[in-house]
Formats: structure tokens, sequence, C-alpha cells
């Protein structure tokens, strides 16, 4: 199998300024994640991703520290402004155009994800890469600016600036602007959990939250000494980044392949689509990971749903035991066993 594990944390595919930072992953360092590429992107205070769009992708945020102010327009018109703190996320269909701004006191880490693997974070649709390769008279004519601001536009993709941080009541320069039907924020750390003995899960589908209309998000957070139980999703691969604390991921992918690896903070772990797997959580500190779906509607089969699910005398044919040893096994999902 390939490998399943990668450390975006420190991927080579970055970018560094005074404004803030990025790295990347997608097939191009991590041939088996086909379906979702993904971001660590920090931005300082003032620090602004500049006004840009995705041709081929669609953008959804998880916050990990720190806050974070967006814009967004979308093809109708409809705009949206918000702001984003720990365990928020947003999700920015396809083509929309948006913009991102550090709100400060420190530093804004915040995790992108893509739902379309081959997608590179640095090769954007960005507003000053557009402008500056635009012939000088198109740009004139169409932003109505004389010819000696324009010449002092940037002659190259800015990227992230460091500009100054921005006062979120700020209206919009246009008074006649109609807001979003529908959300792009939902705050996926504030859903109440599922919880079981071991920790708790929160998901988020596209019947939570509904324009996320391309994945599914979850966090995982669990306690020391916890199993995920084994189980697979009939529908989606999974993309997972750990935030905190450690653990053993194990997949199951048939023909009698089975691989393991550990994983920590910044590590990235792909399981590809109704491959069997387990999360096995490591030492002392409890674990959280931020979890993608190539599917905007949830599926899962556990194991001991499975095994629920099944008369007594097939399973014990099928295992060669006794009867007396199948009434020993679950007889419903266990989720995250202590």
């Amino acid at each position: 199998m390939s490998p399943f594990k990668f450390s975006l944390e420190t991927s080579n595919s970055r970018w560094d300024g005074p404004g803030g930072t990025a790295r990347e992953v997608n097939t191009s360092n991590f041939p088996i994640s086909k379906s979702i590429a993904g971001v660590s992107m920090r931005l300082q205070p003032g620090g602004l991703r500049e006004l840009h769009w995705h041709g081929i992708a669609a953008e959804w945020a998880y916050i990990i520290d720190g806050h974070v102010m967006t814009t967004v327009v979308s093809p109708d018109g409809t705009v949206e402004k918000n702001e984003f703190g720990p365990g928020d996320t947003w999700f920015f269909p396809r083509g929309y155009g948006h913009a991102l701004q550090g709100l400060g006191p420190g530093e804004c880490h915040f995790l992108l994800g893509f739902d379309n693997g081959d997608f590179s974070e640095f090769g954007t649709f960005s507003i000053t890469d557009w402008i500056s390769k635009t012939p000088r008279r198109i740009v004139e004519r169409n932003m109505q600016l004389p010819e000696s601001v324009v010449a002092g536009l940037p002659k190259g993709e800015a990227y992230i600036v460091q500009g100054k941080v921005p006062n979120f009541g700020e209206p919009f320069r246009s008074p006649n602007l109609e807001p979003s039907q529908l959300t792009h924020k939902y705050r996926l750390g504030a859903v109440a959990p599922r919880r079981f003995a071991g920790g708790e899960e929160r998901i988020v589908s596209s019947k939570e939250f509904p324009i996320q209309s391309t994945l599914s998000s979850a966090r995982m957070d669990l306690e020391p000494g916890s199993l995920r139980e084994m189980h697979w999703h009939p529908n989606s691969d999974e993309w997972q980044y750990y935030t905190k604390g450690r653990s053993r991921v194990g997949i199951f992918g048939a023909h009698g392949r089975v691989e393991t690896a550990e994983f920590g903070p910044g590590d990235v772990c792909f399981i590809p689509q109704g491959f069997g797997h387990w999360i096995e959580q490591l030492g002392s500190a409890a674990t959280q990971l931020v979890i993608l779906f190539n599917n905007p509607h949830y599926e899962e089969i556990s194991l001991s749903q499975w095994l629920a699910s099944n008369p007594a005398a097939l399973l014990a044919q099928n295992f060669g035991v006794t009867e007396e040893v199948i009434d020993k096994l679950p007889k419903a999902a266990l989720g995250i066993i202590k």
C-alpha cells in the first residue's frame, strides 16, 4: 500500500513572509491523497491573504488558534463577512472570491482543506497576479484609475501581505449588497458531541451546514488509552490532521494488507474509501484530530455494529467458535472504547 502519513508542518512546499506562512500537502508530495489537499496557514495580526479564488476546488477551514476575518462574494453577488475563532469552520464553494486577514492579538493558525487532491495553494487565482499581468490600458479602464496609480500597483503576486489589524465593523464599500442566503460559517467546536466511554466526536455534514456541499467534517477527542473502534466509510475517503497528542492508526486494504503508523501534531493521515481502520490513542495526554470526508453525507459501519447485525449461529460458523463465545460480543456500536 502507498504511504498514508505525511508531516504537513515540515512540508517543503511552502511560503514564508512577514505577514504569514503556508505549508501544503497534495498529490505532488502525498500521492495517496487523490481527493483532498491541505494547507497549514498562519497569519500575523493584520496579515492579509489577498483577494483570490480557486478554480478547481472548494475551500474548507478549521481554526486551530487565534482569530481571523474573512470576506466572500458569490456568483449571485451576495456577500458575507465573518470573524472566526478556535473551533470554527468555513466553507467557500469553488470559484467564490474571498480574502482572509488576521485579527490578532496573536498569530492565527488554521487548517485549509480542498476537495481536490491535485489542488495547489500556490496555483491560486490571486488579484495582484491577475492585474499585474493584464495590459495596463485594460486595468486603467476596468478599475477607472489613472495610469500613474496603476503604474504603482504590485508588479506580481502579493499572496500574503502585512497590513493593519482590520476594523471588523467597517462596512462594505457598496451600500447595496445583499447578504448570503447560506452562511459560510459553522461552529464545529460548539457542536454537541457524540460521547463515548473513551472520548467524543463532533460530525458536521451538509445537513447541518448546507453550503458545505462537497465535504463532511469532524473533530475527534480521544482520552488516554482509548481506541476508536474498527470501522470503514462506504462513501468517502478520510483525511486526518492531528492537532494534539499522539495515536497509532491501522488500515486494512484487503488481500491480507495491513499497515500501521504513528501520528502526532502536524501529521496528516489519508485512508482510502472503504478501507477498514482504527485509531489507538498513545501517551498520557489526550489526542485531538480534525477529519475531512470527501462526501457531504457522512456514512460509517463499525465492527461492533456489524457483529450485532447478524445471527449468532452465522457468526459462530464464520469464526469457528461456539455461540457462547459469540454471545460475549458487543451488541451495539462502541464508537470510542475506553
